[in-house]
């Protein structure tokens, strides 16, 4: 089965193509340059968009224009070439990069990040004695965690990434695309009065 998945949520941009478990093509980039890495993979393997048998995609929580991106463009693929899909947690994503123990952080912005349940807190409030932490959120507070007993990789570490092929893996039965939503934590920042 060709699988096309991406994720938005952060501000670096992953997307694969995978192919039975097989990685065909990945590329890290931004929300607004992921038509085109869709259209690179693509040709990287001498593949057309009517071959693709199933999108996944990153459903968040992080970035709301970022999931908006990611989403909008998973539904004008599926409706067009009549493929189903599924949506992953940016949290699992990035869990199974960094490993079963490892603690997905997600910068949140507001001064919180985004863990597991999903749920948005001070950084101050996480509990990372002898833990590995993941993320764009994990980088950012580094000093924080590292300060407490808690791990983290090097900034440029792909553990950091929500990485695409792993949402493949982790996409489970596909199903109609206009059924997946976005995992929101908490309001978009849009509206909001000081």
């Amino acid at each position: 089965m060709l699988i096309l998945a991406f994720d938005t949520a952060t501000e670096r941009a992953t997307s694969a193509l995978v192919s039975d478990g097989e990685l065909l093509g990945e590329r890290v980039s931004t929300a607004q340059t992921l038509l085109e890495d869709v259209d690179a993979l693509l040709r990287q393997a001498s593949a057309q968009p009517r071959d693709l048998e199933g999108l996944a995609v990153g459903t968040g929580p992080g970035s709301f224009t970022g999931m908006r991106i990611g989403l909008a463009v998973a539904r004008g693929l599926g409706l067009a070439l009549g493929v189903p899909g599924a949506g992953v947690s940016t949290l699992d994503a990035l869990r199974a990069g960094g490993g079963e123990r490892a603690l997905p952080v997600i910068d949140a912005r507001r001064g919180e990040v985004f863990v597991p349940g999903p749920r948005a807190v001070s950084p101050d409030a996480l509990e990372v004695d002898g833990v590995l932490c993941v993320g764009n959120g994990a980088v950012r507070y580094r000093e924080l965690i590292e300060s407490r007993g808690g791990t983290v990789p090097p900034d440029d570490d792909p553990r950091h990434l929500p990485q695409a092929k792993l949402h493949a893996r982790l996409a489970g039965k596909l199903g109609p695309i206009e059924a997946i939503q976005p995992l929101y934590v908490r309001d978009p920042d849009i509206g909001r009065r000081p």
